[in-house]
């Protein structure tokens, strides 16, 4: 299957691709710009989705459901949020079909036309802050802290598998507060849950900051965003929080009966990640051997390959191998005891590579002689042998060292391409090599449109906390406070 991958340097677009579709993660359906998730694909969507829904509701959220269809009007009400999303969205005009009376087949029933266009959610602020009016009323209501898992449309012209598909899975979180402050705070600590589910579970370092008012979230006030670096040296937005002010209480009249008896708009918040999270996997840790998997996101930590020449040695084999499986098994890993007997050992130890399975044990007639394991390390390709005494903590800790060894890795990555510039010259060579630039931006639309212009690099994010060194902007020359991140991305 190795073999098949074009290889990250010579085609890092085409290794994308193969990899995610070679490795069963997913598939182009039959639907333009859509696609098919697989098993072994959302298997890890779903280990994603059970670690992140545990952080959400350990801070205080709950989960509910909005419809898939929006009502065209309750896009207008925000003027700036209808033109972020208007050229994105797919259009419900009719309710029903007939047979074409021309014997062609089915055609849209023209006496079906709605009375109001429905718009297929590309997100759901619009209809969830209609419902909102219902739920609100006091000061007692608040906080509203409400999480949906969902799917969303977004008209795409150009796909890729997970990064960017005409529809895709998704949370967003839409929260309702009584002040500013703790909408913003809500805001800071769903950016800290983001980051710390990159850092902590996909093995991902990211960078924390706030988007530039032109790559702002369409109707919000401040975005919060996490952002990593892949290994072709573009960088990846990974999750974002929106800090909505107003906007959207005033837009569908959301007030609460404040403690001081007055009525009172609510402050709102917004935060997402998506499908996207799967691609940014990918590309964070596998190699031109396959996938790389984190260990706690692995749907597979273990797999236990037999060696044997016949039946009989296969019988006893096995039953040591079940054992094995059943003591890993209580220690809460997800293990795999591969006995099929229509393929050799050799061909499935390739095909566990290049699945990604963090950590492979082949044992054989020898092995159970010896009291001994073969056990080979996915982010290595290190192979050591190990006595079966105490064998279920020693690959708890191996599995342990598989995580941080990931996260570090793509750590030393990160920081051996960030780059500090201070003069245009210097911009446009490192651009061209890719990865972070740290540079000083004068703060205004006009430099920041000039250089995505120019060179197709956008600000990522402007970091939360300033360096205090004031400088000169790259591009015009002009002062700038402190330096912003850019980079080309996905």
């Amino acid at each position: 299957m190795a073999k098949e991958l074009s290889s990250r340097e010579d085609n890092y677009s085409q290794w994308y691709t193969d990899l995610v579709t070679k490795a069963d993660l997913a598939e182009n359906s039959a639907v333009r710009g859509c696609m098919v998730i697989k098993p072994y694909g959302y298997a890890i969507w779903e280990s994603m989705q059970a670690a992140l829904d545990r952080m959400f509701k350990d801070t205080g959220h709950q989960n509910a459901y909005f419809p898939l269809f929006i009502p065209k009007s309750f896009f207008s009400k925000e003027a700036s949020h209808v033109e972020g999303f208007a050229k994105e969205c797919a259009v419900v005009t009719h309710y029903r079909l007939k047979n074409d009376p021309n014997g062609k087949g089915i055609v849209v029933d023209e006496d079906a036309k709605l009375e109001e266009e429905l718009i297929v959610r590309p997100t759901s602020e619009t209809i969830i802050w209609d419902t909102y009016r219902n739920w609100i009323q006091s000061y007692r209501d608040l906080p509203l802290l409400i999480n949906q898992w969902a799917n969303v449309v977004r008209w795409e012209m150009r796909t890729r598998l997970f990064l960017r598909t005409t529809e895709f899975l998704w949370q967003e979180g839409h929260t309702a507060h009584e002040t500013m402050g703790e909408a913003i705070a809500e805001a800071e600590q769903m950016l800290r849950v983001y980051a710390e589910f990159a850092e902590e579970w996909m093995a991902m370092p990211v960078l924390r900051g706030v988007k530039s008012p032109n790559e702002r979230f369409a109707g919000a006030v401040e975005t919060y965003c996490i952002e990593a670096l892949m290994q072709d040296g573009k960088a990846l937005q990974a999750g974002t929080s929106h800090f909505l002010g107003q906007n959207f209480a005033k837009a569908f009249d959301v007030k609460f009966l404040s403690k001081e008896n007055k009525q009172e708009y609510v402050w709102a918040t917004s935060w997402g990640v998506s499908t996207r999270l799967m691609g940014a996997l990918v590309m964070s840790h596998s190699d031109d051997h396959g996938l790389v998997i984190p260990p706690k996101l692995a749907p597979i930590q273990v797999v236990i390959v037999p060696i044997y020449r016949n039946a009989e040695q296969l019988e006893m084999v096995a039953v040591k191998a079940r054992e094995i499986k059943k003591s890993l098994e209580a220690r809460g890993l997800r293990v795999k005891f591969d006995d099929r007997d229509t393929q050799k050992p050799g061909f499935k130890f390739t095909e566990w590579e290049f699945k990604g399975v963090p950590v492979r044990i082949a044992i054989g007639p020898r092995d159970l002689e010896n009291e001994t394991v073969e056990v080979a390390r996915r982010d290595t390709l290190e192979k050591e042998v190990l006595q079966m005494t105490g064998l279920d903590q020693k690959l708890v800790n191996i599995l342990e060292q598989v995580q941080k060894n990931l996260f570090q890795k793509a750590l030393d990555f990160r920081n051996l391409n960030t780059f500090k510039v201070d003069s245009w010259d210097e911009f446009l060579v490192q651009i061209e090599k890719g990865g972070f630039i740290l540079a000083h931006w004068d703060g205004t639309a006009e430099t920041e449109q000039k250089i995505k212009d120019e060179t197709k690099a956008t600000i990522r994010l402007i970091p939360l906390t300033n360096d205090g060194k004031p400088g000169k902007c790259v591009y015009s020359g002009k002062p700038s406070t402190q330096r912003v991140y850019f980079a080309r991305a996905y």
